[in-house]
């Protein structure tokens, strides 16, 4: 299978250049979602188009490049990523998603339930990465540190497959709890799965 791999940038806190490093790759596109595209543009990237109900974002400043997603039922997050994944899009890093309030931060996670299986997401972060597993894109394998904490979250109930960490789950159920908090690398790799969608947060 070909991986198509696509950027998204969003209108929170302004990435570090060393988390734009990181993820800028040449040949891989960028993609605004609504103001995204003005915090993209600051840093000196070049966007290829933005996607959103482009309430926030400068209409003037992009003109052909804009792609309106009316539906006002979920967040520009969400659509983006749907539309995104639509187009063949098989890894999505998320930039500029972390700041704002608690209920924008929940609400991040709440588009990695609801947007549909079909692409790896990442969540790209200051100090680590959030992985969103969905059932239909199978396990997730990490190369964790020997002594290196990570998070595992059922964000719906379902059963879940941890092993190579101090703490293994082996077909247990979970929910969106606390259970998955501060497992710890035992420096083998740490293979992850379930049958609902889960998030894995694991360091840079």
């Amino acid at each position: 299978l070909v991986c198509m791999r696509a950027i998204l940038w969003c209108n929170g806190t302004q990435p570090s250049k060393s988390v734009i490093d990181a993820v800028l790759d040449e040949g891989v596109p960028v993609f605004g979602a609504d103001a995204g595209a003005d915090r993209a543009a600051e840093s000196g990237v070049e966007v290829e188009e933005v996607l959103g109900d482009l309430d926030s974002v400068d209409r003037s400043r992009w003109e052909s490049k804009l792609r309106e997603l009316p539906d006002q039922s979920s967040s520009d997050l969400v659509k983006s990523i749907t539309l995104l994944i639509e187009r063949g899009y098989t890894e999505i890093d998320v930039v500029g998603i972390d700041g704002g309030s608690p209920e924008h931060v929940l609400g991040s996670w709440a588009a990695l339930c609801e947007a549909p299986g079909g692409a790896r997401i990442r969540l790209q972060h200051e100090d680590a990465v959030t992985h969103r597993l969905h059932p239909r894109d199978g396990g997730l394998e990490l190369d964790i540190g020997e002594g290196q904490e990570f998070s595992v979250f059922a964000l719906q109930p379902c059963k879940a497959w941890v092993s190579g960490a101090k703490w293994e789950v082996d077909g247990d159920p979970m929910s969106f709890s606390t259970r998955g908090l501060h497992n710890v690398g035992t420096g083998e790799i740490v293979r992850i799965n379930g049958d609902g969608v889960l998030v894995v947060f694991s360091p840079r």
